[in-house]
C-alpha cells in the first residue's frame, strides 16, 4: 500500500505480567503477541512497519527478524514518546500512518484495513478506532458532539458522571496523517501527574488547529484486547482458539470439541480431517487431509500425510507420510521421518531415525539413530543400542528383513535386504544379505533343581 506505514509499540516491560518474558512476547496460541501483530499488519501491504522497542529489544528483534524495522525507546516516557521514536525512520513522508499496540494481537487485519479505508474516505488527519462495550470502567471515552464527529477523548479518572455513561471506548489504534502527526508530536506537554507524552494529546491538538478527527468503530469488541496481565492473556488466548477452530472447521475440519481442543495460529489442517477432544496441536504443524487424531494426542511442529491416523500419541518436530499409523501411546521424537503405510505401534518410541514405506514397528520397542528400509517388520521388545554412554550410532535395517521379538540390535550394525534376526537375539555384527542371525545362549533344563531353589516349598 504505497505511501502507509505502520508504528507498532513494543517497548514496555509488562510489570503487571509478573514474568521474566517481556509483555509483547508472550504467545497466544503459540505465537508471540507481537508478531501476531506484525503478521496482520503485514497483510495490508504498508510500506515499511516500524516496531518501537525498549525493555528485550533484542529479543523482540530476534522474534521479528526483518519483518520490520526497528526504533528503540530508551526510556519509556510515554506513547507520544515512542511513537516520536521512529521520526528518523518516516517523519516529514506523505501519507498515512497507522499505530497499533504490540499487545492488542486479536485485532485482525481486515479491521485495520476499514480503519485505513475510513480514514483516507473522511479526509481526516486522525482516526480513532473505537469499540463498544456495556462495561467500559477503565477506557478513555469517546465524546461526539451534535453531528457525530468526535468533539474529545476523555480518560476514566477525568469523565463527568454523563461522561462515563458512555459506551464507545478508545482502543488506542489509530490512523493519523504522516506530517501531521509528527508535527503534532512536537506539541505534546507530559505535563499531567505520570510526567509521561501521550499520544491521545495529538487528538485535542489537531483539533485546536481545526483539523478533521474522525473514529472508526469495530463491532467487535474483543478485537481490541489489550493484554496487560496473565488474566487478559487467557482472555486473549481463549478467543483465539476460538476464532482458529472457527477458521478450520469453516473450511471442512471436524472439531468434535473445539473447547477442548488447541491449535496454534500456524497450523494448516485438511479438509476431513477428524479431532478429537482433548488433541494439542502446536507450532508450525500441517496436516494433511482425511486424518484422525485421537483423544490426547499431541503434533508439534510436525507434517502429517493424507489418511495417517495419530491415537493417544506425541509427534515432535517429525514427518510422517501417507496411510500411516501411530499409536496408541507411541512416541515419535524429533527429527524422525516415517514413510507411507507405515505402522508404529502402542508404547513404541521412535527418535532421530528414518522409517521406509510399509515397515511395521507394532509394540513395546525403542527405534533411536536408526536407518529402516521399506516392508521391514520389527517384533515386540526390538531395541536399537545406540549409545554407549560416550556416542550414539546408527543401526541400519534394510528392505524386507524380519526382526524377531525381544531382539537388541548394538549399533553401529547393518542387518542386510532380506535377512532374518531371531528372536531373543543380541546381534553386535552385520548381518549378511539374505542371512538368519542367532545370537543367543543354548537352553540348557535342570530336571527337579526348581524344588532346591524354592526353600519355602
Amino acid at each position: 500500500m504505497t505511501n502507509t506505514y505502520a508504528v507498532i509499540l513494543a517497548a514496555g516491560q509488562g510489570t503487571r505480567m509478573k514474568s521474566k518474558l517481556y509483555k509483547v512476547l508472550h504467545p497466544v496460541c503459540g505465537m508471540p503477541m507481537v508478531e501476531h501483530v506484525t503478521g496482520n499488519v503485514s497483510q495490508l501491504g504498508v510500506e515499511k512497519i516500524v516496531t518501537i522497542v525498549g525493555h528485550g529489544a533484542e529479543k523482540v528483534r530476534e522474534q521479528l527478524g526483518d519483518s520490520s524495522e526497528y526504533a528503540l525507546q530508551e526510556e519509556q516516557l510515554g506513547t507520544a514518546h515512542a511513537v516520536q521514536q521512529a521520526a528518523s525512520l518516516i517523519e516529514g513522508k506523505p501519507g498515512t500512518t497507522l499505530v497499533v499496540c504490540g499487545d492488542t494481537p486479536l485485532i485482525r487485519a481486515e479491521t485495520m484495513q476499514a480503519l485505513l479505508d475510513h480514514h483516507k474516505s473522511t479526509e481526516a488527519k486522525a482516526t480513532i478506532l473505537t469499540a463498544i462495550t456495556d462495561n467500559p470502567a477503565g477506557y478513555g471515552r469517546i465524546i461526539r458532539d451534535g453531528s457525530g464527529q468526535v468533539s474529545k477523548i476523555v480518560e476514566q479518572k477525568d469523565a463527568s458522571s454523563d461522561e462515563q455513561q458512555v459506551k464507545e471506548i478508545n482502543t488506542g489504534t489509530y490512523c493519523f496523517d504522516n506530517e501531521a502527526l509528527f508535527e503534532a508530536l512536537k506539541l505534546v506537554s507530559n505535563d499531567n501527574v505520570q510526567g509521561e507524552y501521550y499520544l491521545p494529546d495529538v487528538i485535542e491538538i489537531l483539533q485546536k488547529q481545526s483539523e478533521i478527527v474522525s473514529a472508526y468503530a469495530t463491532d467487535s469488541f474483543d478485537e481490541t484486547l489489550g493484554v496487560n496481565d496473565r488474566v487478559a492473556l487467557s482472555q486473549a488466548e481463549g478467543i483465539m482458539r476460538a476464532r482458529i477452530a472457527e477458521k478450520h472447521m469453516r473450511n471442512g475440519v471436524s472439531i468434535i470439541d473445539p473447547a477442548s481442543t488447541y491449535i496454534s495460529a500456524e497450523a494448516e489442517i485438511g479438509a476431513d480431517t477428524i479431532l478429537y477432544p482433548n488433541v494439542i496441536i502446536e507450532g508450525r504443524t500441517v496436516i494433511g487431509e482425511d486424518c484422525f487424531i485421537s483423544s490426547n494426542s499431541r503434533i508439534v511442529s510436525s507434517v502429517i500425510g493424507d489418511r495417517t491416523e495419530i491415537r493417544s500419541s506425541e509427534v515432535y518436530n517429525s514427518s510422517i507420510g501417507t496411510d500411516t499409523a501411530i499409536g496408541p501411546f507411541a512416541h515419535v521424537r524429533p527429527d524422525s521421518n516415517l514413510g507411507n503405510e507405515v505402522k508404529i505401534g502402542n508404547f513404541v518410541e521412535v527418535k532421530k531415525s528414518e522409517v521406509g514405506n510399509g515397515s511395521k514397528v507394532s509394540h513395546l520397542s525403542y527405534i533411536g539413530d536408526a536407518e529402516v528400509g521399506t516392508n521391514v517388520n520389527i517384533g515386540c521388545g526390538t531395541i536399537t543400542v545406540n549409545y554407549d554412554g560416550k556416542n550414539k550410532s546408527l543401526t541400519k535395517i534394510e528392505d524386507d528383513s524380519f526382526i524377531g521379538c525381544n531382539s537388541n540390535l548394538i549399533a553401529p550394525v547393518t542387518i542386510g535386504k532380506g535377512s532374518y534376526v531371531a528372536a531373543g537375539s543380541t546381534i553386535s555384527k552385520d548381518v549378511p544379505e539374505d542371512a538368519l542371525a542367532i545370537a543367543r545362549a543354548r537352553q540348557e533344563n535342570k530336571d527337579g533343581y526348581a524344588s532346591k531353589l524354592n526353600v519355602k516349598k
